[in-house]
């Protein structure tokens, strides 16, 4: 290929994914492979500098500021690092370093954390400002979602005047795979990796979903300190770590052959932290000769970043295993030979979906490589198909549930296989969580924790089984009490009495959320209306598609969703709608609502539109009627203005409410 395509192509491509990584925090592609690619682009450049232009992704950072933060101008900027992927390009780097420096030079060695590199400023010891890196020069002031970490001192035990410290904010994989844990019992979408979830964690609007993900942070750099001076890297670590931050470990040493050996041996326990690591730094420890050899106009001259490209080995499948998810989804599971894999044993492997399967054309007795994807889920990246044993079969996921025995449907949006039994037992503990939650049936005192021991107790199989507990056998689970278990007995029975649409929504009927509830039971006003409806009668309602009405219908004919639903009736739950409109005046109105409003939250408001005939969306469109724009309102906003939807103000909103 001629070098000019080749360039045109890599620009493109790292292009694209600096847009996805960067912008929406959701990229296409492995850091290793863009950074492999952006190094491959960087070499065709040196080479050929007459093809250099200003929008070559080498010639800037990544890090467009999206609406909802104010940006911030760092006094020091935050510089990149230069990639290197070999050990000779640790000792290049080392003897450069040396024939400019003499010998007297030493380096300090430490884990590249996989995370989102900030700036924490601090005046007379106190913390006043924290900030994104962004493009290096400007980054968005996220102060209030870093004081959730608390890892990060809010005062420090000796006031200098002005002090800037530089760290990666991470999320701990322990608490990544606790959240999705959570988030699965909530049927809500996983998190991709910790980088992206700690990403996306600290650029919430709301700091208290960044609290709630329990981000952690390592300081790695002494940005400025007025009233103090250093002569060394590790000098400013240990002081930082005397003023109680969290400070990256590291080794100091002498030779390009001990730093290539430490990065060896972090590479081999990576396993051993709780954050992710893309790699090591490899820096020049004595601050004068750093102010020596200065910095290019991207990256510091005294360090380089060596980057670990993913870890793969071969393995054996010895059988496929179908699990079932508390969502429903049969997810196949390749069972390996034992091998050791970025720090741990890996015995299991992720195959996702038949899709999967069928492209790999992965089969039992096959030999293949597996690498662990985002250094955490291990995965198959290809089938040695010269090693694969006569007489092997192609693998399809059953036909059935292996748990229930229920018939399994294929999302029509998507790849996934999913179990269609209400009563499935793999999917009790997310079922009945999502049942008695507060949008649905709103029993108090029944959280996750409490239905895993009524489960675990055998006390319940269903959702209607919570209809006939009483308090003596509440009261002998662990934390619970006479008193708590007559709560929660009382808010069982108070629930009997919620509106048709609770129960509806509380069903966990795929696709059918809290809105879509209130429109079928203000539609057909009775379960038994809506349990003989059929797909023509479901889609002529508004805001019901036909793959909602296929899947209501699906769930309605089901035999465990007969059993749940008499025994629910038995048990005395209100099958009938209940609300009236307070009044019609929004009806026909469609409100979209963006902002922080103070009168009352998002959800509140949306809920006296919904009792006034209107209609709540998430997402502008055309058919908007309004547009309700609080504090600080993002692109919602931008994009009623190109539609030309009205916008109005809180107070206009009121206004219009009360009128």
């Amino acid at each position: 290929m001629d070098y000019r395509e080749e360039i045109k192509q890599l620009r493109e491509i790292l292009n694209e994914n600096g847009y996805r990584y960067y912008v929406l925090d959701a990229p296409t592609m492995s850091d290793y492979e863009y950074d492999r690619l952006n190094h491959r682009l960087e070499e065709l450049e040196a080479a050929h500098p007459e093809e250099i232009t200003p929008d070559s992704p080498t010639q800037r950072v990544g890090g467009k500021i999206l609406e909802g933060f104010v940006p911030y101008t760092h006094e020091v900027p935050l510089e990149s690092l230069q990639d290197v992927f070999a050990p000779d390009e640790v000792e290049e780097f080392c003897q450069r370093m040396e024939g400019e420096l003499g010998s007297d030079v030493s380096y300090s060695v430490e884990p590249k954390v996989d995370g989102l590199s900030v700036a924490l400023e601090y005046r007379d010891g106190v913390f006043v400002r924290g900030a994104t890196r962004g493009d290096g020069r400007v980054g968005e002031d996220v102060t209030e979602n870093l004081k959730t970490i608390r890892s990060i001192p809010m005062t420090l035990p000796e006031k200098l005047p002005h002090l800037i410290v530089r760290g990666e904010v991470y999320m701990a994989r322990d608490v990544f795979l606790e959240i999705n844990a959570q988030r699965e019992i909530r049927g809500e979408a996983l998190l991709a990796n910790p980088r992206n979830a700690a990403a996306g964690s600290l650029r919430q609007l709301n700091p208290k979903i960044a609290a709630q993900r329990r981000l952690d942070i390592q300081v790695f750099n002494l940005q400025l300190a007025e009233g103090r001076e250093f002569e060394s890297h590790s000098e400013t670590l240990d002081y930082l770590e005397s003023q109680r931050f969290k400070v990256i470990p590291r080794k100091v040493l002498r030779t390009a052959r001990e730093c290539m050996d430490e990065i060896e041996r972090l590479n081999e326990h990576r396993g051993a932290y709780p954050f992710d690591m893309d790699g090591a730094v490899i820096k020049v420890n004595g601050l004068a000769q750093r102010e020596i050899l200065g910095s290019t106009a991207k990256c510091p001259k005294w360090a380089i970043a060596y980057k670990y490209p993913p870890e793969q080995k071969p393995s054996r499948v010895l059988d496929i295993v179908v699990q079932v998810g508390r969502t429903g989804v049969l997810t196949p599971r390749a069972v390996l030979e034992p091998v050791h894999l970025a720090g741990t044993t890996v015995q299991s492997a992720t195959l996702h979906n038949q899709d999967y399967i069928t492209e790999k054309d992965i089969r039992i007795g096959d030999t293949v490589l597996v690498q662990k994807a985002g250094e955490i889920i291990p995965e198959i990246v290809e089938v040695d198909f010269s090693k694969r044993p006569n007489g092997t079969q192609p693998y399809l996921l059953p036909d059935s549930c292996p748990v229930c025995g229920a018939s399994v449907s294929r999302d029509a949006d998507g790849a996934a296989i999913r179990c269609t039994g209400a009563e499935c037992p793999a999917q009790l503990l997310r079922n009945i969580t999502h049942f008695a939650s507060r949008d649905a049936m709103d029993i108090d005192g029944l959280g996750p924790a409490v239905i895993q021991q009524l489960i675990e107790k055998k006390l319940i199989a269903n959702a209607a089984d919570l209809y006939y507990l009483n308090s003596e056998e509440l009261a002998e689970l662990d934390r619970m009490g006479e008193k708590s278990a007559e709560n929660v007995v009382r808010a069982i029975e108070h629930s009997k009495s919620n509106d048709l649409s609770r129960l509806i929504y509380g069903l966990g009927i795929r696709q059918v959320g809290a809105k879509a509830a209130k429109v079928l039971a203000k539609h057909f006003r009775t379960f038994s209306a809506l349990a003989e409806s059929s797909v023509e009668e479901l889609t002529e309602i508004p805001d019901v598609g036909a793959i909602t009405a296929n899947y209501i219908v699906e769930w309605m004919c089901a035999p465990q969703s007969r059993d749940l639903m008499e025994r629910l009736r038995a048990a005395g739950v209100n099958m009938e709608s209940t609300e009236e409109l307070v009044d019609a005046r929004f009806e026909g109105m469609t409100f979209v609502l963006t902002g922080t409003l103070q009168k009352m939250d998002r959800k509140a408001a949306e809920a006296m539109i919904e009792e006034r005939g209107g209609k709540a969306a998430s997402s502008v469109s055309k058919r908007t009627t309004y547009l309700v724009a609080g504090e600080a309102a993002g692109s919602k906003l931008k994009k009623a203005q190109e539609l030309q939807v009205p916008v109005l103000t809180e107070e206009e909103f009121w206004n219009l409410m009360e009128s």
